[in-house]
């Protein structure tokens, strides 16, 4: 993993906690569990049961590994002021070229969820708009061009 730095919001940070957690206290037991199942049934060099088992097992281990990493690498995201955009607002923007809006919350990239309208502090959007304050024209460059987005409320 990189030295980047990682930054999350209180509820991203917990999320993966989380998720470190149950990936600890009991998807290990149970694939442990079951590779002493598979084990017991013989032969291991044609055991479809061990050879799953052992997959399942590296890639918790390597999520695991992956989740320790993040979390002892965080920067948590707190007492977000609502004067100028930064990581862990919501901010509502209009694009300029056909009047549609849209709100988005600035994450950083380990908890983006463009689907759920949490992007990344380092997409286009949130370049272009971050440390801008209310009624701001920023122009965002991406993949398809430039285009410009007003900022409408920052929350």
């Amino acid at each position: 993993m990189s030295t980047k730095e990682i930054y999350l919001t209180k509820e991203g940070y917990d999320e993966l906690k989380k998720e470190l957690e149950l990936l600890k206290h009991e998807k290990r037991p149970e694939i442990i569990e079951a590779l002493k199942e598979a084990r017991a049934l013989g032969d291991l060099s044609e055991n479809a049961e061990y050879d799953s088992a052992r997959n399942q097992q590296a890639v918790v281990e390597g999520r695991i590994r992956e989740l320790e990493a993040i979390l002892e690498k965080a920067i948590i995201v707190q007492d977000v002021k609502t004067d100028e955009v930064s990581i862990g607002n919501k901010v509502k923007i209009e694009y300029m070229e056909n009047g549609d809006i849209e709100t988005y919350t600035i994450v950083g990239n380990k908890e983006a969820d463009p689907f759920n309208n949490k992007i990344s502090n380092e997409s286009p959007i949130a370049k272009a708009i971050l440390g801008l304050s209310v009624g701001d024209i920023a122009t965002v460059e991406s993949q398809n061009g430039k285009y410009n987005v007003k900022i409408i409320e920052i929350m």
